[in-house]
């Protein structure tokens, strides 16, 4: 009996042992991850006595998603990551790799290499390869005709086939008006047709070329073409402004191809780092080029400070990520990027193999890159103070100023009417006198205006051979 009470009290004391022990494990807080991170601006800086930056942010967005704590610190041998010639990996994804951390949080590039040695979420953040120089080098002053690239080759077309039609309806509204015409019995009128070339020529240069029209019908479409001259020369000195200040339009060496095609400026980037794998590693004949000159003259930068210093320096191209010489450019208002971009990659969140993270933390780079959040950070932390220098010129096409294409072809067409009518007065009034129809004495005043010279030219050639 005693037994079997020592029994049932022993079996109750380990049910209160087990609960006890579980209400322990359910009530204790979770460890908090140890995060290893990269000082570099503007993704982690210091501010004292701790860090910030769009990867803290980022970091700090994430933890209160998903609800985790965290322990932050900078990598040791402050180093992205590499694998060495005994196959050990060195930098934050060193630590990953032996769980001396749980997260590295930095622009850590998505590359396969890395991805077999540890595992990265989905990227936060798209870039490429790109370079930096000084803009005083890269600038070009051998492009002669680039003043012509300020409009498209439509525009242009445009404005010839506006000239054209122009001193044509200045031609026929000078021929048709009788106010054109001081003596009617003159053979000559004094708009010829290369008269009105050149008057229209004139015009769109603010020079003038006199005599001007009389007639109403002529004042009307030269008052509409000095109104379409000033609105082209208005644009196109406006382009020419932006044009002078902007950066891209007069590089000389705009590409890859550019760059592995000159030996004058020497280019390079940071060694051991995945942009000189991309190169290394390219079936690209271009990018091999790249990399074997750099490799034949060792051309190399051993940090981002280093690259960016040289490229202050002077005869130096600094191979880069593009979003981080993006920031460089809006620090540095002497350096410009190339617009070439290429090998696009992403940056990721590194974490151990086999990490329980990876699934929820993909989720939540998602979520704050749908909802805008990471464009935000993006805004935020790459402010520039040059971005006012930096404007882009790009040709004015003619679809852009296609209300004053249209004002001056309703101008022509209500000039040349105009003419027409002042023509039909003046017939009606002289049928009127000599009891004619209006009709034909219109179609007399035509053939006069426009066949007199030529009518004339024929009797004089007549008399000459007679005599």
């Amino acid at each position: 009996m005693q037994l079997v009470e020592y029994s049932r009290m022993a079996s109750l004391g380990l049910l209160a042992l087990t609960a006890a022990l579980l209400a322990g494990v359910c009530t204790a807080e979770p460890q908090p991850l140890k995060v290893t991170t990269i000082k570099q601006e503007p993704y982690a800086m210091s501010k004292g006595t701790e860090l910030e930056g769009f990867c803290i942010d980022l970091l700090s967005a994430l933890a209160s998603k998903l609800g985790f704590k965290y322990e932050l610190h900078v990598v040791k041998d402050g180093r992205y990551g590499a694998k060495n010639e005994q196959g050990t990996w060195n930098g934050m994804i060193g630590e990953v790799f032996r769980r001396e951390a749980d997260l590295a949080v930095a622009p850590l590039t998505l590359t396969a290499i890395r991805e077999a040695a540890v595992d990265m979420t989905k990227p936060f953040m798209q870039t490429g390869l790109s370079f930096i120089m000084r803009k005083d080098i890269a600038s070009d002053d051998s492009q002669y005709l680039s003043f012509l690239n300020l409009f498209s080759t439509e525009m242009w077309l445009g404005i010839l086939v506006a000239y054209l039609l122009t001193s044509f309806c200045i031609y026929l509204a000078a021929r048709i008006s009788p106010s054109e015409w001081e003596k009617p019995q003159a053979d000559e009128n004094q708009f010829t047709l290369s008269h009105s070339f050149w008057y229209t020529v004139g015009a769109i240069t603010l020079q003038g070329a006199g005599p001007h029209p009389k007639a109403l019908s002529g004042r009307l479409i030269t008052a509409i073409w000095w109104l379409f001259s000033l609105m082209v020369l208005a644009c196109y000195f406006a382009n020419l402004s932006a044009w002078l200040h902007s950066d891209s339009n007069q590089l000389s060496i705009k590409s890859f191809e550019d760059l592995a095609n000159q030996n004058i400026i020497q280019y390079g980037t940071i060694k051991g780092s995945s942009s000189l794998n991309f190169f290394k590693n390219s079936n690209n004949p271009i990018y091999r080029r790249v990399y074997e000159n750099m490799e034949r003259q060792q051309s190399y930068a051993q940090s981002m400070d280093e690259g960016v210093r040289r490229a202050q320096e002077g005869n130096y191209a600094f191979i880069g990520e593009s979003v981080s010489l993006d920031l460089v450019v809006a620090r540095y208002c002497n350096l410009i990027r190339s617009p070439d971009v290429v090998g696009m990659r992403g940056y990721s969140i590194a974490a151990p193999l086999g990490s329980p993270l990876m699934k929820n933390l993909s989720v939540a780079i998602l979520q704050l890159s749908e909802s805008g959040e990471l464009d935000y950070l993006r805004s935020k932390w790459w402010a520039s103070s040059c971005v006012a220098e930096n404007a882009q010129a790009s040709p004015l096409k003619a679809s852009s100023l296609k209300g004053v294409f249209l004002l001056l072809a309703l101008g022509l067409g209500l000039g040349v009417a105009m003419a027409l009518m002042e023509l039909a007065a003046k017939s009606r009034s002289i049928a009127n006198t000599q009891q004619k129809s209006c009709c034909s004495i219109w179609l007399t005043e035509l053939s006069q205006r426009f066949g007199r010279k030529e009518e004339k030219t024929s009797s004089e050639t007549e008399e000459k051979c007679k005599a």
